[in-house]
Parts: C-alpha cells; sequence; structure tokens
C-alpha cells in the first residue's frame, strides 16, 4: 500500500494519542478529500492500526527529528526514507510534506521515542527493526556523525538497549569485514561455540520475516528484518570459519 493512503488507512481506527496521534492527525488533515474517500471505499481499516501506523509514523517522526540534529535535512536522507518507504515519485511531495511536518511538530524526539517504547515490548524486534530504520537514514552518507551517534543511542536507550544491544545494532552499519562479527550476535569475542549458535538460532526466530508478519508489522519493518538476516547469516557463517565448528 502507499505510503500517503497507508497513513490515511490507518488514522481511521488510530486512537493511540499523545504526539503520534496529533502527528497522524495533522497528516490526515493535510488530505485531499477525495484521496480519503478513494481510501474508505478501497480499503477497510484494521481493527488495530496502531502498531503498523504507530511504526511507520515513528520512523518518520524520529527520523525527521534526526535529519536535523546537525542544522540541515540533506537530499541523500530524503533519498534514504524514501528507500525505506519505497516512496515512488508520483508520491514523493507528499512524503516530503510528511517528513517535514514530523521534523517541525514542537515535541521532542524523546517524547516521540517514549511513546514508541511504551507500544511495544523494551528491546523487542520491532524497536530493533525501527532503529536500523534510523541507522539506515544516518548513515546514508558513508558516516556516522557524531550528533547523530548521540541521538541514536538516546533512542535506543528509551526502547530498552542496554551498551551492549547498541554495539550490536551499530554493528550492522559499520564496514562488514572491519567489524568483529560476534558483535553482530551479542555474544562475546570469547564465547563458547553453543552460546555462539544459541544466539544465533534465537535472531533468526526474531527477525525472520513470517514472525514479523504474524505480528501485524507493516512491510517497512519485514524488508528491514530481511535485509538483517541475510547480514546475521553472513557473519555466523565467518564466526564458522574463524573458529572451525559446524
Amino acid at each position: 500500500m502507499a505510503l500517503w493512503h497507508k497513513i490515511l488507512a490507518g488514522a481511521a481506527g488510530f486512537a493511540v494519542g499523545g504526539p503520534i496521534g496529533a502527528l497522524v492527525g495533522g497528516l490526515a488533515a493535510y488530505a485531499y478529500e477525495d484521496d480519503i474517500k478513494k481510501v474508505v471505499d478501497r480499503l477497510k481499516p484494521a481493527a488495530d492500526p496502531t502498531r503498523t501506523t504507530a511504526f511507520t509514523v515513528g520512523v518518520i517522526a524520529l527520523g525527521a527529528k534526526m535529519a536535523s540534529v546537525d542544522g540541515e535535512v540533506t537530499g541523500d536522507e530524503i533519498r534514504a526514507f524514501r528507500q525505506v518507504f519505497h516512496v515512488d515519485d508520483a508520491e514523493s511531495a507528499k512524503f516530503e510534506r510528511i517528513f517535514e511536518m514530523a521534523k517541525r511538530t514542537p515535541d521532542s524526539y524523546e517524547a516521540y521515542a517514549r511513546q514508541l517504547a511504551g507500544l511495544f515490548e523494551p528491546g523487542s524486534t520491532v524497536l530493533e527493526e525501527l532503529m536500523h530504520c534510523l541507522f539506515h537514514v544516518a548513515t546514508v552518507d558513508g558516516e556516522l556523525d557524531p550528533r547523530e551517534h548521540a541521538y541514536l543511542k538516546s533512542v535506543a536507550e528509551i526502547f530498552g538497549f542496554d551498551e551492549r544491544g547498541f554495539e550490536r545494532l551499530s554493528a550492522h552499519h559499520m564496514e562488514f569485514m572491519a567489524c568483529e562479527p560476534c558483535l553482530f550476535l551479542g555474544v562475546p569475542a570469547d564465547a563458547p561455540v553453543e552460546e555462539i549458535k544459541s544466539a544465533y538460532r534465537r535472531l533468526v526466530r526474531e527477525h525472520h520475516p513470517d514472525r514479523l508478519i504474524g505480528l501485524g508489522m507493516p512491510e517497512e519493518a519485514i524488508r528491514v528484518a530481511t535485509d538483517r538476516l541475510a547480514t546475521i547469516t553472513q557473519a555466523y557463517e565467518r564466526l564458522k570459519v574463524q573458529r572451525g565448528f559446524t
């Protein structure tokens, strides 16, 4: 479903309130009446749109706040967001409107992060995928600005990730061959083989697209999880070679 229609469809049944709810309402207010009619005619809003709408709008809001943390929003950052949400040229203007509205809201990024943290389990797979979306935008220019790093660490802490958890999240966005593969699995460098295998199996279960589909997660989370699975498996295969196990 197109991003604009997804937000409009979710807005019909979105009653979570807070800064995310206010932003959803503001976005819907900017929609043309015929846009809303098309969505209502084509779709029955989900019985509980809270999780999918919160994820989508939460990524936009937190990303917009992060993109301006260094004082400017670059074209690369906008393009990175369009990649995450698969925004086509026809929807580009509407997406930029959403992004600008999110950037200019008076609510702090902490307010958005805390509300999202309250909707999902601390350190959950959903919040992890959201963090990876933000990392993708932050590193689109090939580096991570110290201010963006501090921002991401702060959001991760609100989401319930400890120091090791944040290191594991960061590792996925570093130059792969220069990064210790154990970081991808969240285990110490000297972890026993069985601990490595157990961590790998757990991560595969948690990030498997079928599981996220079953949880009702949006397409954005599922696409990110699919990419993450490939990286996790690549790291595990490197460890098998380095440590000599099968």
